[in-house]
């Protein structure tokens, strides 16, 4: 039981979207699939058998890329396919070509394929960054411009956020400059990861440039990213900084209850979840068991649900080759079998909350020949530059 009283925030204002409590889940490629999101929002008050219960807080989808989007690809069809349930439905686009960006938004606005379009300027991986994408893009001030530009004006009613990073690395920092930009263009509200992309996850997140970001934008809400590990780390996080709400990644690795906690924090209660590794079991079957409807076979989200089971059983005593064994399984019975030789009686175990998922830091940002020798030249730029795949 934690003693945290209820953070000092009010409703976050996504334009017509109220989102209380400010909970955002960030877009992680390969993980935040509409199965995670309905595991998330079950335990955030939703209920997924029912139309009108949508869960708390605002659910993103994963990286959507424009190109890949304006051309129908069929993977991304499909992970923007959004249950009944979930409102608002909520899109992350990625995009490096402002005339590809505007016709992607305007595909969303006019078939109504969405709510609310987040712009992804936080990504600092190579395959991203080295097409002046992600957390690369913001260092190129008139291109940023542009993006954002088009991206609110071919919105229409639909309100357009966006995420980013500090800059690329500590001698190249743009947030306050994107930031103003930003509401200069119309932005509805601005998520600042507290690193760097040379950063990757790696180090301590810079809660301090949050606080400064807010200082810098007060026209519209600023959202704080990066080490929200628990409940308690939001509700700091939101003292510390000013930030009007709390986007959370690793931290929900393995733990899609962790949303619940969330919850209660902001609503001034203190009882948190406390699984044993009997109900952390059943979740993690009723996760792999979503995969599989979601890609409509069995195995292969038994597969896709693989990558979730280190984190699920951080801090259990398991051993090494059971984790092995339950990392290879191919059903739905296999996984059950494997788990239910397990000690299930386990208590949550201490330290469980700390950091999950990658650690990695200190990296060579990898970007476009000459990308730094000038923050305002765009030449080179095209729609060449455009990902044709989502999901990160």
């Amino acid at each position: 039981m934690s003693t945290s009283t209820v953070a000092p925030t009010g409703p976050l204002r996504i334009g017509p979207h109220t989102v209380q409590p400010p909970v955002v889940l960030a877009p992680m490629a390969g993980i935040t699939n509409a199965p995670f999101r309905t595991l998330c929002r079950s335990f955030a008050g939703g209920d997924p058998t029912d139309t009108a219960s949508a869960g708390k807080g605002l659910y993103v989808s994963e990286m959507i890329t424009t190109r890949a989007l304006v051309e129908r690809n069929d993977k991304t069809m499909q992970l923007i396919t959004f249950s009944a349930s979930e409102t608002p439905r909520s899109i992350q686009l990625y995009g490096v070509d402002p005339v590809t960006v505007g016709k992607a938004v305007r595909m969303i606005a006019e078939e109504d394929l969405a709510d609310h379009i987040d712009l992804n300027f936080g990504c600092p991986v190579p395959k991203v960054t080295r097409k002046g994408g992600g957390s690369a893009l913001p260092y190129k001030r008139h291109l940023l411009r542009a993006i954002l530009r088009e991206a609110v004006t071919g919105a229409g009613d639909l309100p357009v956020t966006m995420k980013m990073r500090k800059g690329i690395d500590d001698d190249h920092i743009t947030y306050l400059d994107a930031g103003r930009i930003a509401v200069e263009e119309g932005v509805t509200s601005i998520a600042l990861h507290g690193r760097t992309a040379a950063q990757h996850y790696g180090g301590t997140a810079d809660w301090e440039a949050i606080a400064r970001l807010k200082e810098h934008v007060p026209e519209i809400p600023v959202l704080g990213n990066g080490d929200i590990w628990s409940a308690d780390d939001a509700l700091r996080m939101v003292r510390e900084t000013g930030c009007d709400g709390v986007v959370v990644g690793r931290g929900c690795l393995g733990r899609p209850w962790l949303f619940a906690d969330l919850v209660a924090a902001f609503e001034g209660r203190t009882t948190f979840a406390r699984p044993t590794l009997r109900e952390v079991a059943d979740v993690m079957v009723r996760h792999a068991t979503l995969l599989g409807e979601w890609i409509g076979d069995e195995s292969r989200g038994v597969i896709d649900f693989r990558k979730h089971v280190a984190w699920y059983l951080k801090g259990f005593a398991v051993g090494s080759e059971m984790r092995k064994r339950l990392a290879i399984t191919s059903s739905l019975d296999e996984l059950r079998a494997g788990l239910d030789e397990l000690d299930l009686d386990q208590p949550w175990p201490t330290g469980a909350d700390g950091p999950r998922g990658r650690t990695s830091g200190n990296n060579r940002v990898v970007l476009p020949d000459g990308w730094l020798k000038d923050p305002y030249d765009c030449t080179g730029v095209t729609e060449e530059a455009e990902m044709d795949t989502s999901g990160g």
